[in-house]
């Protein structure tokens, strides 16, 4: 059991068994948060993704929840007060052993779609293994739960998802990271690149840095969303580098393997994103849109103007919110593709 702010609610701390990226079993931990109050019929689960925390087990959201430090905790909050259960995955390598895969979509989809099974499996848990589910994430979390929307139908058929929320979603993690390089958040893109070679160490990162790049990443390879930013603000992968594994074949096809879009999920999808965003570029946002409604997919877009990245988090948590409430009660979904 877990100290948590939330009154009312019981938050037990889970590990269960996932798969990486190489399709590879391994062990993630995370957090089921059921409300005390009754529900009559079977309670709706939501998967919530957080966003980017950092790099060390010290800032997993389930530590953060024990802890009362949880950034996200607003938005967990609002979803227990529809008497939603919530599952919070930790992702791979934050809260277990390893390097967090940080920004690696099959890792991370994984990771969702388990802490969702995981919370029905609890003994002596309330949660039924057919009550309808959906998933909902923004930045890192957005690009989770459209993974995992696009798992969905050959990884975890079973699950009974009705819908998945995504926001400000990094669909090309490459693109985003050539957007940071050398500006106020180049950090995320030096934590992504940590991340896939977590999660393919053949990729060989080291062997790309220079000495000041090997120090840096040595000084923030467990750091904090804020250590992240403010340790490489600025700077630009050609200061940490000898070459540029951006360029680099190996490093492009792996980084394609995250990029969203090519596969359908089987579920209506809300996407939504500021126009102003700084960090995850709004056109990477329109663009899996498209893929999507191209696709056949029910897609809801939504679009926040003169809105940047951290102010569309609060900006769209009602309606996210509102909108799971749409797919829990049935109602047909809304689409605005073309």
């Amino acid at each position: 059991m877990l100290h948590t702010p939330m009154p009312g609610v019981k938050a037990t701390k889970v590990v269960y068994r996932s798969t990486n990226a190489r399709g590879e079993a391994n062990t993630v931990s995370g957090t089921v948060l059921v409300p005390a109050a009754p529900w009559l019929g079977k309670r709706p689960v939501v998967g919530y993704a957080v966003g980017t925390h950092g790099l060390g087990d010290a800032f997993a959201p389930s530590q953060e929840m024990s802890n009362g430090t949880e950034t996200e905790a607003s938005m967990v909050s609002g979803l227990l007060g529809r008497g939603w259960a919530v599952a919070v995955t930790d992702y791979e390598g934050l809260g277990t052993p390893g390097q967090h895969t940080y920004m690696v979509g099959p890792a991370m989809g994984h990771a969702v779609l388990d802490v969702l099974r995981a919370a029905t499996r609890l003994p002596g848990g309330s949660l039924a293994a057919d009550a309808p589910m959906a998933v909902w994430g923004y930045s890192q979390g957005g690009a989770a739960a459209a993974w995992a929307a696009q798992l969905h139908p050959s990884y975890a058929p079973e699950l009974p998802l009705v819908g998945v929320a995504a926001g400000g979603v990094p669909a090309d993690v490459l693109a985003v990271a050539r957007h940071l390089d050398g500006g106020a958040f180049f950090g995320l893109a030096v934590a992504a690149l940590i991340g896939l070679d977590a999660a393919h160490p053949e990729l060989d990162l080291n062997g790309y840095l220079n000495d000041v790049g090997r120090q840096l990443l040595q000084d923030n390879k467990d750091d904090s969303l804020i250590g992240l930013v403010t340790g490489f603000a600025l700077k630009n992968l050609a200061d940490i580098t000898t070459t540029n594994p951006l360029e680099a074949a190996d490093w492009q096809d792996r980084f394609a393997h995250s990029r969203l879009g090519a596969t359908a999920p089987s579920v209506p999808v809300l996407l939504y994103h500021g126009e102003l965003d700084e960090i995850i570029p709004y056109g990477l946002g329109t663009a899996l849109r498209d893929r999507y409604c191209a696709h056949g997919v029910p897609v809801q877009w939504q679009s926040f103007p003169a809105t940047d990245h951290i102010t569309g988090v609060l900006l769209a948590a009602a309606p996210a919110t509102d909108w799971l409430a749409t797919r829990f009660h049935g109602r047909p979904p809304l689409t605005t593709c073309p």
